[in-house]
Order: C-alpha cells, then structure tokens, then sequence
C-alpha cells in the first residue's frame, strides 16, 4: 500500500460548504457520501454538486472515494452516469453481496473511458456480503473493503458491547479476504463522535487486528485516528534497528539476528520494513 488510510471521512455530496471544508482536513481520505447521508429529494443535485466539486479538484493527495447509490435503487445508475465522466478514483458500492455486484458495476465503469484507471470498493455491511468476502475481493477493479458496523449489527440483532465481540468475526473474516487479495481493510465507523476516550479505543482494538484504518463521520476524530493508525517513534526506532542488525548477520552469514534480547528473522524484516514505508507515505502524505 503506498497511500495511508488512517482516516477515510464521510463527507455529503450536496453539501457544498463540507465539500470546501474537506480540502483543508488532515484526512487520509474522504468518501463523497451520495447514498446514506443525502434526503431522497436531494439526490439528483447532490450528484451534480459533487461531479462540479470533482471537476474542479483541490482534495491534494487525499484518496478520493465516491459513495454512489446501491444499483438496484432508484438512484445508483443515475449517479455512475453523472459521476463517471470526472473519472472518479473509486468508487464505493453499498450494500454488496456477492462478486456479481461488483462485476456489475465494472461493466458500467468500462463503458466510461475516464474510468479506466477507477477502483471499486465495497461496503461490507450484510451477513450474505460477509460470507462472500473473498469472492468479493477477488472481483474485478478492487481497490478496498469498508466495514459498515451498522448495518451489518442490525442485521445481525446484536446488542452494542463496547469490545465489539459480536461482530468480530465478521470483522476478522473481511480483513482475511482483503489480504489474501492484496486491497485496503477500513474498520467502521464510531458513532459517538464527541467520545474521544471511546473512540481511541475502538481505533486501538482495529490496528491491533490489522485495519488500515477508520472510517470517520465527523472531522473531530480525525486526530484520534491518524495518532492510533500511524507507526508509533517506538516502532519505527525498533523496526529501523531490526533492520540493521539482521543485514549486519546477513553479512556475516547468519539467518537470524537479535534486537533488545528477541531473535529477529526475515518475516520480522519485511513487517520492519513495511512499518517504515507506511510512516514516509504518512509523511510525504503530509508534506
């Protein structure tokens, strides 16, 4: 992965001041919200807006990922039709079930050459999209999965616990299926979104797994996650040293070195090196 995804925030299509708003924010990347976060009579002139707002660019390095309607709504050929000739860097699909959805909506983007290079991303957020999660992956035009906590919880009747024991299953199963494919595990979203303490956690239980990142609905826990996302100087001291001190025992003839009294192979190496290359695209990021 050569771009962070720490914090991929949530940001309504038709709002023209948010969208001016999310040029200035420390964010990873933003997903243009066509779908949840915009009324049913606003839906034809926020994909407008937000086809102008693409056009007239000034989002820098953040990733740029536009959430459309699900495709068998009213609304989502409509917003492929309008979105799809700014030649938008991803689009995000709700709601998908299965490999089928996905190879759907790469038919429509194939028809629009300013989205040769266009991703797909999926919401996983269903029990049926959750059991297909490498099928899913493994789809064409895949770029990224985004976990869809809510949905996905009330389609499973479970009842909120703040360690998240009843979805982390499904969690575990979506982060398998991306890795095995080689895309982006973006964790849901925190709702109580003045609850810093609350949130840190919830970000500190999803590094700990290995997400990416976090999906965000309000700039205030921007910092939160990108602090708990991001290599700490403590990792990124030791992942430095590790690597010195196994190419000093290459260059001696030896397969294992030792750092702060832990043998230290070639697999922690390639997660040493991987902790470095993701805090200098965190930095040039920034730059």
């Amino acid at each position: 992965m050569t771009h962070p995804y720490r914090s991929v925030l949530y940001i309504p299509g038709s709002k023209e001041r948010a969208l001016e708003k999310a040029k200035t924010l420390p964010v990873d990347a933003i997903i243009f919200d066509l779908e949840d976060a915009v009324a049913v009579d606003e839906k034809k002139n926020a994909r407008h807006t937000l086809a102008a707002a693409l056009t007239a660019g000034g989002y820098g390095d953040r990733a740029q990922i536009v959430r459309i309607n699900a495709l068998d709504t009213d609304w989502g050929h409509a917003d492929v039709a309008v979105i799809a000739p700014t030649g938008p860097q991803a689009v995000l699909l709700p709601k998908v079930n299965s490999a089928a959805d996905i190879k759907a909506l790469s038919a429509l983007l194939d028809a629009h050459p300013a989205c040769a290079d266009t991703k797909i991303w999926a919401m996983m957020e269903s029990p049926l999209g959750i059991l297909n999660a490498l099928e899913i992956a493994q789809a064409p035009r895949m770029g990224g999965f985004i976990l869809g906590t809510n949905d996905l919880a009330k389609d499973l009747n479970t009842r909120f616990r703040a360690d998240r024991e009843p979805l982390l299953t499904s969690l575990q199963m979506c982060l398998l299926a991306a890795r095995a494919a080689g895309i982006v595990c973006v964790d849901g979203v925190y709702n109580a979104f003045k609850d810093a303490e609350g949130l840190a956690a919830e970000c500190a239980q999803g590094r700990d797994m290995g997400m990416d990142g976090k999906t965000l609905i309000h700039p205030a826990q921007v910092d939160v996650c990108n602090t708990a996302f991001s290599p700490s100087e403590a990792e990124i001291d030791l992942a430095r040293r590790q690597i010195d001190a196994f190419e000093a025992a290459e260059a001696e003839g030896l397969g294992i070195a030792v750092v702060d009294g832990k043998i230290v192979e070639n697999l922690h190496v390639e997660t040493a090196r991987k902790t470095l290359a993701m805090a200098n695209a965190i930095a040039n990021a920034a730059e």
